[in-house]
């Protein structure tokens, strides 16, 4: 069996990668299985530009098939902030707590409807050769008021889903797994990683 490995020590992002690509014949494995995996810098001007360092360097350093992602979260009224600085928001000691906080402080007073936002997720696949793919998803929304379920993780109990008048923090792995950023980018992934399975089993 092929083994994929994913790089990332977030255990929700994992699990959230591996519901959504359940059904591949490959083994999943994260940067844990890896205590000396080389360090990546994201400094890279998008989300694309920084999935695809993670996926070169380690699979580099694995010799294995290696998934890179990197997400985010873009306020229109906030020209697309925090976008690619989503994960480290809230400065050095950042938390989803303090990154949900200091968006909600940036848009106080704002009525629901000026709080369009879309999540972007960039994927990257790459082997010992060298890059394979990037692909992309997206899933559009609004801010909403205040924090509201406890499911998910990132800016997901702020990301208001106007079909079904709740955050992806309230609908759930169930619904939000069918629908988000990392769901489109993923299936647009899952085509690939299938081919280049197939390719390795013929070889």
């Amino acid at each position: 069996m092929i083994q994929l490995v994913v790089a990332t020590r977030n255990k929700k992002k994992l699990t959230e990668i591996k519901d959504i690509l359940k059904g591949i014949n490959l083994e999943l494995l994260s940067l844990d299985a890896y205590n000396n995996a080389p360090q990546v810098l994201e400094n890279g001007k998008s989300f694309q530009e920084n999935a695809a360092k993670k996926a070169v360097k380690l699979a580099r350093f694995t010799g294995k098939l290696c998934l890179g992602e990197d997400s985010g979260l873009c306020v229109d009224v906030l020209d697309g902030a925090p976008g690619i600085y989503s994960a480290r928001f809230s400065g050095r000691d950042k938390s989803d707590l303090k990154n949900n906080l200091k968006l909600l402080k940036l848009l106080q007073g704002l009525p629901l409807k000026k709080r369009k936002a879309h999540y972007v997720c960039a994927v990257a696949l790459a082997d010992k050769n060298g890059l394979l793919t990037v692909v992309e998803g997206s899933c559009s929304g609004l801010i909403a008021l205040e924090p509201r379920g406890s499911a998910g993780f990132g800016y997901d109990p702020l990301f208001y889903i106007s079909k079904y008048k709740k955050t992806f923090g309230q609908l759930g792995e169930e619904i939000k797994h069918k629908m988000s950023h990392r769901y489109h980018a993923l299936e647009k992934a899952r085509r690939i990683i299938e081919k280049y399975i197939e390719k390795q089993v013929l070889n």
